[in-house]
């Protein structure tokens, strides 16, 4: 399996991807794929990673820039990441958001959140931390990873078109 970055070339598969793993789930709205489309043609796409196997994308995973406190200070959003059903629990995620962080942790990034199961990003090193804010759902699944010595504190907005899957 290969992780690499998005080209154009791979957008039609990246949507089918992104939409396959969220159909039927039950925190989607079924316009993920539309959210990945839409953060990529607003120039919000800080990484767009995939997953390749043979020639065929099996995952993806998007990171954007998020404000805490209406402010950009450094600190990105990981989501959505997706796997094929089919390719799912085979290690395709862990080795996308590997990949995402190390990029991030490269690139002098303050932190990262994410909205997701605990049990599942809680071994990449998200926690909860009650100084960050998200009104967009449960504050038991929003997590924050630090990348730099300090916890941002404040309310976390991500790019509008997350109005999309909110």
């Amino acid at each position: 399996m290969l992780i690499r970055d998005e080209i154009a070339a791979d957008r039609d598969a990246v949507r089918r991807v992104v939409s396959a793993a969220f159909e039927g789930h039950p925190f989607s709205n079924g316009r993920e794929g539309e959210l990945v489309d839409a953060l990529r043609d607003a120039g919000a796409l800080t990484l767009s990673l995939v997953a390749e196997d043979a020639g065929v994308i099996l995952g993806h995973v998007a990171i954007s820039p998020i404000t805490i406190d209406g402010a950009s200070l450094g600190w990105f959003g990981l989501g959505p990441i997706a796997v094929l059903p089919e390719r799912q629990g085979r290690g395709a995620g862990a080795a996308l958001i590997d990949a995402a962080l190390s990029r991030l942790r490269a690139a002098d990034a303050a932190g990262c959140v994410v909205f997701g199961e605990p049990k599942y990003y809680g071994r990449f090193g998200f926690g909860i931390y009650a100084g960050l804010r998200f009104a967009g759902g449960p504050s038991d699944l929003f997590m924050a990873l630090p990348l730099g010595s300090t916890i941002a504190f404040g309310a976390v907005d991500y790019h509008p078109a997350f109005a999309l899957v909110g």
